[in-house]
C-alpha cells in the first residue's frame, strides 16, 4: 500500500496531495525557511497550512488561506517561505478538490478556493514587483521570490479559461502581475486586451487597480479607466452622504442605488496598498511582541488568573457591516459556524439547551479557542462578542 501522506506530517488529518505538489513540499528544508512567526507557541508551520489548503473540515481550510496572508505575505512582505510556498500552491490549482466554494476571511460572499488561491498568487506577484525599500522583505527573500515568477506563470496562465468566471478573472489577474517579471514582459501584448476586457470593469476593486497599474506600465493609454474610477467613487460618495442622512432630498433613491451596485468582491486588508493608486509603503517590522506581563503567582502566559495571548495568536478578523465579521457571516446555523471557527461551542455548567445557552430573549455559545461568543436568533447568528485577551483582533 502506497502512504499518500504529505511527508514530515504523519498525522495530517487531510487528504493526499497533488504528487507535484507533494513533490514540491518533500523538495524544500522548511526548518531553514522561516514564515513570519515560525517556532512561535500555537502557530503553524508552513508545511501544515500547505496540507490544511486541501483538508476535508471546511473551517480548516478557511484558517489556512488566512494563514497564507498573515504568515507569508504579512503586511505586504515576503519571507523565506513563501517562494517555495507559492510553487507548492500553485501545484494545487489543479486539484480536483479547488472548485470546491466557500466564505473566506474578509471576501464577499462564496468562492471556490481555486480563485482563493489565485488570488493570493496575485498578491505574492504584486509583492515580488516591490524594492527592498518599500519594506517587501529581505533582498535575499525578495529575489527568490521573483525566481519563481516563470514557473508560476506557466502554472497559473492555464487557468484562464476555466469555467467559473471568477477562477479566469483571478487567473488573469494573477498573469497580469506575473508578466512584470522582464523574462515574461514580452508576453504582456498578448494578454493587454484581454485585462481591459476584463479586469478593467470588474466588480473587485483591487482588479480594477491592477488593470490601470498594468496597462500603464505596458504604455497603454488609461486616462478613460482612470476618469471611470473617479467617476465611480464620486458617485459611490455622494450616495452614501444621501442615504447617511435622514433629512436629505433623494435618500430613498440613493439607498435604492446603492443596493443594486454590485458587491466589491477584493478584500483589500490584505493587500496592505492601494486604493485611488499606491498608498504608502508597509511599515517595516517591529520588534517581537513582549511575553504577557506576569504578576506574583501567574503560570506563563498568564496575568492572575486571566490567559493573555500574545499578538501572533490572535487572528486578524475583518468587520463588514451587515455581513459578517471574519469567516463568521450574520444569518450562519451554528453548524456552519462551528465549521468556520473549527470547533464545538464549550460546554458550560449552566442551564443550556445541548450546547446552546439562553440570554434573555436570544441564545448564545462559546468558542473557547477561538475567544469568541455568538448569539443567535432563531437559530442563527445575530452578533459576535470578542474575548478582548485571547479572541481574534
Amino acid at each position: 500500500m502506497t502512504d499518500e501522506r504529505p511527508p514530515d506530517l504523519p498525522d495530517a488529518p487531510s487528504g493526499p496531495l497533488p504528487p507535484a505538489a507533494r513533490a514540491e513540499l518533500a523538495g524544500t528544508v522548511w526548518e531553514e525557511s522561516p514564515h513570519f512567526c515560525t517556532g512561535r507557541h500555537g502557530v503553524a508551520d508552513t508545511p501544515d497550512v500547505l496540507v490544511g489548503l486541501l483538508a476535508d473540515d471546511p473551517g480548516r481550510r478557511v484558517r489556512a488561506v488566512g494563514d497564507l496572508y498573515r504568515l507569508l505575505l504579512n503586511d505586504g512582505r515576503v519571507f523565506p517561505a513563501t517562494a517555495p510556498a507559492a510553487l507548492v500552491v500553485a501545484r494545487l490549482l489543479g486539484d480536483p478538490r479547488t472548485p470546491a466554494e466557500d466564505r473566506w476571511e474578509g471576501r464577499a460572499g462564496r468562492r471556490p478556493l481555486r480563485a482563493e488561491l489565485l488570488s493570493w498568487l496575485a498578491s505574492f506577484a504584486d509583492t515580488a514587483r516591490l524594492e527592498t525599500g518599500d519594506g517587501a522583505g529581505a533582498a535575499r527573500d525578495l529575489a527568490a521570490a521573483r525566481a519563481v515568477r516563470p514557473a508560476l506563470h506557466g502554472l497559473v496562465a492555464d487557468f484562464r479559461d476555466d469555467d467559473d468566471p471568477r477562477v479566469g478573472e483571478a487567473a488573469l489577474a494573477a498573469t497580469a502581475l506575473l508578466l512584470a517579471d522582464p523574462a515574461l514582459a514580452p508576453s504582456a501584448p498578448r494578454y493587454a486586451p484581454a485585462v481591459r476586457a476584463v479586469l478593467a470593469v470588474s466588480a473587485d476593486s483591487y482588479h480594477r487597480w491592477i488593470a490601470r497599474e498594468r496597462l500603464a506600465a505596458w504604455g497603454e493609454d488609461v486616462t478613460g479607466l482612470v476618469a471611470a474610477e473617479e467617476e465611480r467613487r464620486a458617485a459611490l460618495d455622494r450616495a452614501r452622504d444621501l442615504a447617511d442622512d435622514p433629512f436629505a432630498e433623494g435618500q430613498g433613491e440613493a439607498i435604492r442605488w446603492l443596493a443594486e451596485q454590485p458587491e466589491d468582491t477584493a478584500a483589500p486588508e490584505r493587500f496592505g496598498r492601494r486604493r485611488g493608486g499606491r498608498t504608502a509603503p508597509p511599515a517595516p517590522p517591529g520588534p517581537a511582541p513582549e511575553p504577557p506581563v506576569a504578576v506574583p503567582g501567574s503560570g506563563a502566559g498568564y496575568r492572575g488568573a486571566w490567559r493573555i495571548a500574545r499578538e501572533e495568536e490572535r487572528a486578524e478578523w475583518t468587520f463588514t457591516p451587515y455581513v459578517g465579521v471574519g469567516p463568521l457571516h450574520f444569518g450562519m446555523p451554528l453548524e456552519e459556524i462551528a465549521g468556520a471557527l473549527g470547533e464545538r461551542p464549550a460546554v458550560s455548567s449552566a442551564s443550556r439547551h445541548g450546547e446552546v445557552l439562553r440570554l434573555g430573549h436570544a441564545d448564545f455559545a462559546d468558542f473557547a479557542e477561538s475567544g469568541i461568543r455568538v448569539l443567535l436568533r432563531n437559530g442563527r447568528l445575530g452578533c459576535v462578542a470578542v474575548d478582548a485577551l485571547v479572541g481574534p483582533r
